[in-house]
């Protein structure tokens, strides 16, 4: 399978545009295998950073995890504020912490506008959007979490392998 959407100065993404190596990743801040599938993308980032562009998208399993939506509002909220990063890597590091008060406290601990941000998750600003890209993904093929594509081609493989093949073709 390849990947039905290109990446676009929309996506979150982080690393050289012009990579060799491009790793997009539908993911749900409350997903187990997400939590290892994103230290295999740390690793990446910290240690192919110069070669490998990663793009992470949302995929909330809104059906299975109650709290996967609203914490990707909360990246979207931070995203608003330059600070998505930060809170993707929060909202990783602390899958069984995503009540309202954990998203408030990441928010203020990566410098938010907390105003800003508590009016934005209570008005839902962003959620039609990300329920949209999600409906899309659905469309073209999306179906779990984590789902990878490497070069706009399925990955297939256990997060392990993920740096190693990354890595080989960032070397290439």
């Amino acid at each position: 399978m390849s990947l039905a959407v290109p990446v676009t100065e929309n996506d979150h993404s982080i690393g050289p545009t012009d990579a060799r190596v491009t790793v997009v990743n539908y993911g749900d801040y409350q997903c187990p295998n997400c939590h290892g599938r994103h230290r295999e993308v740390r690793r990446l980032i910290d240690q192919l950073s110069g070669h490998v562009r990663f793009v992470h998208r949302h995929f909330p399993l809104i059906n299975v995890h109650p709290r996967a939506l609203q914490a990707a509002e909360a990246a979207e909220a931070a995203a608003a504020q330059n600070k998505f990063w930060e809170m993707h890597q929060h909202l990783y590091s602390r899958p069984d912490k995503l009540e309202d008060r954990h998203l408030r406290r990441y928010a203020h601990a990566i410098g938010l506008d907390l105003d800003r941000f508590d009016h934005e998750i209570r008005e839902g600003v962003y959620r039609d959007q990300i329920l949209k890209d999600y409906r899309n993904s659905l469309i073209y093929g999306i179906t779990g979490t984590p789902t990878t594509f490497l070069n706009g081609e399925l990955y297939a493989m256990s997060g392990a392998d993920l740096f190693d093949v990354v890595k080989e073709l960032a070397e290439r």
